[in-house]
């Protein structure tokens, strides 16, 4: 990795929306080379999506978001990547991450409310013969995501006091 495709990344993580042209600007470097960073990068899977952070709360929409601590077995051979391949392919679960810790796999799913959730856990998740134990932690409200702080709140409007 370069370091023109490491300044490039950091510029589009925070807008996805910058264009060759005004990254190439930014960095002072020409539009050719920043092209030619994202398309390698975008070809070697580096860049995977281009995604839009959403502050639900604003939205009239009634989605529970669950973390999932799981813990599991092993399997031979594999670890944990055949089980986590088998949870991370319902459509319910939005992200899976292998931990260090009291449990190996944290789990965030989104339902249409708590039932559907407990319904997930119950009937897909914990019947998975190498799932050992669940454990069950849900959203109530997002402060911040990715850098970005959902809350509008007030600064602080103080006048400074030199000494």
């Amino acid at each position: 990795m370069t370091e023109l495709q490491l300044k490039v990344l950091e510029l589009l993580k925070e807008d996805a929306r910058r264009d060759a042209e005004l990254i190439a600007t930014m960095l002072g470097v020409p539009l050719e080379d920043v092209k030619e960073a994202i398309a390698a990068m975008e070809e070697n899977h580096i860049i995977v999506k281009y995604a839009t952070v959403v502050n639900w709360s604003k939205v009239d929409d009634e989605k529970v978001t669950a973390l999932i601590e799981v813990q599991i077995t092993p399997e031979r051979g594999r670890g944990f990547e055949g089980i986590a391949e088998r949870i991370y392919l319902y459509p319910e679960v939005k992200s899976v991450y292998l931990m260090s810790g009291a449990y190996d796999l944290l789990v965030e799913i989104e339902g249409k409310n708590l039932k559907e959730v407990a319904s997930f856990v119950s009937n897909k998740l914990s019947p998975i013969d190498a799932v050992l134990s669940t454990k069950t932690f849900f959203i109530l409200k997002k402060y911040k995501q990715d850098g970005i702080i959902f809350d509008e709140h007030e600064g602080d409007h103080r006048l400074m006091v030199s000494p």
